[in-house]
């Protein structure tokens, strides 16, 4: 804990910080903290209404194939780590740290994320489940590689991310497809699975893939309260290889962002880019060599969410830093100045929080236009409680990082 802001936070001085992409994480951070206001709950209240269907529907990870607004969340942030690496390395430059020294601190950093997202898997599920899907165990895989390219040219970064999209998906194509006598219970799927692809595109089926072959033998080397078979939601453990080419793509946007250009140059590299890579990753997924599949973050992925994260740290650059309208996103850069804290707080306290609120006497607090709205005010509740507990940080300048 620092009583004053991590550099890893983005200045683009030492005195100076790019808001955009405070505001930018904090509103990744928001949509992360808003699934307790439970928009199922409400499209379930009101199943003939389109407009909770549709907050529903963006509140939820899809089954396989596609994009919703939630599905941008982890790759939005691992894409803004990555912006974030080549002001940090500029900052430790000036602080007087040695290369050893940067290194060394990356290195922890990267463990210390991996060791979080374990604890928090093992505080939510009661056991020992040693998994490495989750947000931070993917990125902290990563963000050691991120730091050693964050040295290197940005034609060597490109080049990097070139060749784990190819080579991933050759991974993949290259895989031999289940056999007729696959016995597809022991993954706790049917063939006929409405989220099985059919033609080349199998390769990136469900748990047939060979991201979960690895699976089975790597997870399986920890204490398991039953050995692993196969993750319900499809997740994997090797997707910190393309979530690492997220993280380059930032670090690239990020090299651009610290360079002579002129904010409308900058802005016009943002759009130019993030409609190719999103085009190209939807494209590939249209014509079957690769599906948009965020579970096990295919290279389409990496592209069509890149894209998306492009195009919206270009909208905050252009709004905050650009035509300098700052003070609307005075509550998400509370979040954004805070992330780690707004992760903990929602991940590991958000169903302690509603459990607290369940015992409030009296149901009609919370029912005051109905009962089916109950779900939504609570959650209001906790959501506003998650932001006073960050305003109370941030004016107290406590910032958490590591």
């Amino acid at each position: 804990m620092a009583s004053t802001p991590d550099s890893t936070l983005v200045p683009t001085t030492l005195s100076q910080r790019l808001t955009s992409l405070d505001a930018y994480r904090g509103f990744v951070m928001f949509l992360m903290m808003a699934e307790v206001l439970r928009f199922h709950a409400m499209s379930a209240a009101f199943p003939e209404s389109g407009f909770w269907d549709f907050l529903a529907w963006h509140q939820s990870h899809m089954e396989w194939v596609g994009c919703s607004l939630h599905d941008l969340i982890q790759p939005s942030f691992s894409f803004i780590v990555g912006v974030a690496l080549p002001f940090s390395l500029a900052a430790r430059s000036e602080q007087g740290q040695t290369q050893k020294q940067k290194i060394l601190h990356a290195f922890r950093r990267a463990l210390t994320l991996v060791v979080l997202g374990v604890l928090l898997r093992i505080i939510g599920s009661g056991f020992a489940r040693w998994t490495f899907e989750d947000t931070l165990s993917q990125i902290g895989l990563g963000y050691g590689f991120l730091f050693l390219l964050g040295l290197r040219s940005v034609r060597v970064q490109w080049i990097s991310f070139a060749a784990i999209l190819v080579g991933y998906w050759l991974l993949f194509a290259l895989y031999p497809l289940p056999g007729r006598d696959f016995d597809w219970s022991t993954i706790g799927l049917s063939p006929d699975w409405q989220g099985n692809l059919t033609g080349f595109a199998a390769h990136w089926n469900k748990n047939t893939n060979p991201a979960w072959a690895f699976d089975t033998w790597f997870l399986n080397l920890f204490p398991q309260k039953t050995s692993f078979v196969a993750n319900g939601g499809g997740y994997a453990t090797l997707s910190f290889i393309p979530t690492l080419a997220t993280m380059i793509l930032g670090l690239i946007t990020g090299n651009m962002l610290r360079s002579e250009k002129t904010n409308q140059q900058k802005i016009r590299w943002m759009l130019f880019a993030g409609t190719i890579v999103l085009f190209t990753g939807w494209m590939l997924g249209a014509l079957g060599i690769c599906p948009v599949v965020k579970r096990i973050w295919t290279p389409s992925w990496v592209l069509f969410a890149g894209g998306w994260s492009l195009l919206l740290l270009a909208a905050f650059y252009t709004i905050i830093d650009t035509i300098q309208l700052k003070k609307w996103s005075f509550p998400l850069i509370v979040i954004g100045m805070n992330s780690i804290a707004a992760y903990l707080i929602a991940d590991a306290f958000g169903g302690l929080m509603r459990g607290v609120l369940d015992f409030v006497p009296g149901e009609g607090f919370f029912a005051l236009l109905g009962a089916a709205y109950a779900p939504l005010f609570q959650g209001i509740i906790i959501l506003l409680l998650y932001w006073l507990i960050l305003f109370w940080m941030y004016r107290k300048r406590v910032f958490l990082r590591i």
